[in-house]
Parts: structure tokens; C-alpha cells; sequence
């Protein structure tokens, strides 16, 4: 992760521990954000620190890829 995201890459910013969403249970949800300049993704997912890191990770990855190759076809 890293503070300063590029401003053409998206990166995950954060992951921190948080509350489950309205009408969820658990006591094992993340909130994470992906950054590009200014633009910004934040999510909640339930899991593991690690699994939920990777997940962003992942996430940031497609859209980058995506951007890449001049967005959905």
C-alpha cells in the first residue's frame, strides 16, 4: 500500500478494520480504498486482513488493466 498513489495507477491507500454494514453480521470487515489522483474507491468486505488486502489489490490491478486497454469493451 502506499500513501502517495500514482497519479495514473490506481493503488489501495488503506485497509483498516471497521463495523459491519447496515443489515450484516460479523465482527471481521475491512474498509479499503483505492486511489488515482483524485479519484477515489472505497469498499467493505469481510475476511482476513490479508485476504481483504489482496482483494484491493486485485481490484486496483483489473481497473488498471482496463485503463490500459482504453476501458470495457
Amino acid at each position: 500500500m502506499h500513501d502517495e498513489p500514482s497519479k495514473n495507477q490506481y493503488e489501495v491507500t488503506s485497509v483498516e478494520k471497521t463495523t459491519a454494514p447496515e443489515g450484516m453480521s460479523g465482527d471481521n470487515w475491512y474498509h479499503y480504498v483505492i486511489r488515482r489522483g483524485k479519484q477515489v474507491i472505497d469498499g467493505k468486505k469481510p475476511g482476513s486482513l490479508k485476504a481483504v488486502t489482496e482483494h484491493a489489490e486485485s481490484v486496483a490491478e483489473l481497473i488498471n488493466s482496463r485503463h490500459l486497454r482504453g476501458g470495457r469493451k
